[in-house]
């Protein structure tokens, strides 16, 4: 029995990809992209999940910064949430965005008791419902709760997977699963952190990772078309509403100050003994934050060291006249 052959098509004939279809949401998530928004629990996922739905379907910003360039229909599972709560967590994202709730018609919620993508009944009537409701983005929190397969397994994950990505391609829409990371992963890139397969991580066309980092939120991003943008810190604020947004910049680190340095030497040298940090500072005027800074840079170079009375020169020199210095040196009074 001879079957039909598959179609094909010369590589030359196939359009290219115009630059302003690639993005759903800018540098954040591509146009039909399938991917994993992986994270520890309770630092923020569903949050930053429902920042997107929010983005996409009403045209705004996501986290106030990304443009989304294609907005359109979303649809949520949040397996792990009653419909009340994150009608009342969009609720407060939109009130950020000064979008009142009932203009997010576009953002619907399946409101079933359950989803499993390994049964072949809930597929089918997931297929309808993408064939009726037409998302550009679709939303399942968390995958462990929309499958009861071996999340171990790469052949159980390649299978939910493989019908996601058929999914993704019949209906043209975007696919983003929430997932935990695993408590001691291992590291280096974030994706081999993830819980279960590493059929996960091979997935993604996107990826999206929270981390904690410095008593904040650190959002790395991963892309398999396109450059990465740098990790962005974000925080999770309680006023007026709740919502995530980017952090502010951090303060930049000092630098050394040479000349402040010399001017701490030549006052120990001319001292001749150990002098206090307060009779230090206090002598040379300096602010705390940048006192300390130079001192710690001069014990790195082995000039000075800590003493019980302060700080001295570990090589003591004999004192150099330094009219320049004069009132720094009276002020310590003199040597002992």
């Amino acid at each position: 029995m001879r079957h039909e052959p598959f179609p094909v098509v010369p590589v030359h004939q196939v359009p290219p990809t115009p630059p302003t279809a690639r993005w759903l949401i800018e540098n954040l998530w591509s146009q039909e992209a399938v991917g994993i928004l992986g994270g520890f629990p309770k630092l923020g996922k569903t949050w930053l999940a429902l920042d997107l739905a929010v983005s996409v379907a009403s045209g705004t910003p996501a986290l106030g910064t990304f443009p989304v360039t294609h907005p359109g229909t979303v649809l949520v599972y949040a397996a792990e949430d009653n419909l009340r709560s994150v009608r009342d967590r969009v609720a407060a994202i939109a009130d950020m965005r000064s979008r009142p709730l009932d203009s997010l018609s576009s953002l619907r919620l399946l409101d079933i008791p359950e989803l499993r993508l390994d049964s072949t009944p809930d597929i089918d009537r997931l297929r309808s419902t993408l064939e009726l409701h037409r998302p550009c983005l679709l939303i399942l929190d968390p995958l462990v709760r929309v499958h009861s397969a071996d999340e171990n397994s790469a052949a159980d994950i390649a299978s939910l997977l493989g019908t996601l990505r058929t999914i993704q391609r019949e209906y043209h829409t975007a696919v983003l699963l929430v997932h935990h990371l695993r408590k001691n992963g291992p590291v280096g890139q974030p994706g081999q952190a993830l819980r279960g397969s590493g059929d996960l991580h091979a997935w993604g066309d996107d990826n999206l990772y929270l981390h904690h980092r410095n008593g904040g939120l650190l959002l790395t991003v991963e892309h398999r078309h396109a450059a990465a943008p740098d990790p962005i810190r974000l925080e999770l604020v309680k006023e007026p509403v709740p919502h995530l947004r980017p952090a502010p910049p951090e303060r930049p680190a000092l630098e050394p100050d040479p000349g402040l340095e010399e001017r701490i030497v030549s006052v120990l040298a001319q001292a001749g003994r150990a002098v206090d940090r307060e009779t230090l500072r206090q002598a040379l005027h300096s602010r705390n934050q940048t006192l300390s800074l130079a001192l710690v840079h001069l014990r790195q170079q082995g000039r000075i060291e800590r003493c019980a009375g302060g700080f001295r020169l570990m090589h003591p020199a004999s004192p150099v006249p330094d009219t320049a210095h004069a009132g720094e040196r009276n002020a310590l009074g003199p040597p002992t």
